[in-house]
């Protein structure tokens, strides 16, 4: 529960909030380096994101998983442009919720497609529950959402973490994915062989303003974003609230699925058309173009396509190419061979 100063500062950040949900981050006057402490005026986030707009109407799907109650939200975005008759399934990065892409969605939908973005539970505004995470859970869960609107064929797209949840979907649900992208996945090796088991529940260090900036600041070791100080923002706000706590025992619990289920011995088994994109200057990866290369040869179909001077998020440093491509690909044969797509 919030005590009253934290009920005021989320107010406060609400209207904030509310005054700027018209403008996109680009419009508001960000600092060009992002400053040493966090900023006074900086309040508490909830939990749920009660206070942050979303660009679409959020929906949620209801699930009872472990025997428990909880919620998937999710933004089902039509086409505004010509419509094509494909859908495409974003799957957002460990930090991230779908709300964080929607440069992507907009992109998408006016190049014809329906799009589909959830926050996956644990993050944005679904449920965070303590139980055991898995990337077959997250499929499942995704499986679920495309049974209850009805879709029966479906590309996926997925950045960084989300790289791994779309790598697990296509190897369990391969009839019905028709792409799959995978954007600087992480999770690249199988951890277990080169450091010990954690226990999750056993805590963590001190989450802090420098060190979640430090994390943000690692997708752009090149130049950064100032705009990006929101997502800073938001993580940071949620130490604030009352329900830090479990928020952040949730993200142990999501941080352990790295380790606990790789998803290196998927690729094989990978048959849908894939393109593993991506920027080579990866700031969470160690030598990160020799690691992609290997899970470009180990799909059974797929291409790969690297920008040089680009860090880990390209859909935020090269909109324009990044999203020009991607359509492309999107937009090709599912049954061609994904080496002629290029």
């Amino acid at each position: 529960m919030f005590n009253l100063k934290q009920r005021i500062a989320l107010s406060i950040s609400a209207l904030l909030l509310s005054l700027v949900s018209n403008a996109t981050l680009a419009d508001i006057d960000w600092p060009e380096v992002p400053p040493a402490e966090a900023p006074a005026h900086w309040g508490a986030v909830s939990a749920n994101f009660e206070e942050i707009p979303y660009p679409y109407p959020v929906h949620f799907l209801e699930l009872n998983r472990f025997q428990q109650d909880i919620r998937m939200a999710y933004m089902d975005v039509p086409p505004s442009g010509r419509a094509n008759g494909q859908t495409v399934f974003i799957q957002h990065g460990m930090n991230f919720y779908s709300e964080a892409y929607t440069p992507t969605i907009k992109a998408l939908s006016a190049a014809g497609f329906r799009v589909i973005a959830v926050d996956r539970i644990g993050y944005g505004k679904s449920t965070k529950p303590i139980l055991p995470y898995s990337f077959n859970f997250v499929a499942a869960n995704m499986k679920s959402l495309l049974d209850e609107l009805e879709i029966d064929e479906v590309a996926i797209v997925g950045h960084s973490m989300g790289g791994m949840t779309v790598s697990r979907f296509a190897m369990v649900y391969p009839d019905i994915t028709t792409h799959v992208v995978m954007i600087n996945q992480i999770g690249l090796t199988d951890q277990r062989q080169s450091r010990p088991w954690r226990d999750p529940f056993a805590g963590g260090g001190t989450t802090t303003y420098q060190s979640i900036l430090r994390g943000h600041q690692n997708y752009f070791p090149l130049r950064w974003p100032p705009e990006h100080l929101e997502f800073v923002r938001r993580q940071f706000g949620q130490t604030m609230s009352g329900e830090w706590n479990r928020v952040a025992q949730v993200r142990r619990l999501q941080g352990q699925m790295l380790y606990d289920d790789p998803v290196v011995y998927d690729w094989q088994h990978i048959a849908s058309k894939a393109l593993v994109i991506g920027g080579e200057e990866d700031g969470l990866v160690d030598d990160f173009p020799t690691l992609a290369h290997n899970v470009n040869n180990e799909l059974q179909n797929s291409t790969i396509l690297l920008y040089p001077d680009v860090g880990h998020a390209p859909q935020i440093e090269i909109p324009d190419l990044f999203h020009d491509d991607l359509i492309r690909f999107l937009k090709s044969d599912p049954n061609a061979p994904a080496s002629a797509w290029k």
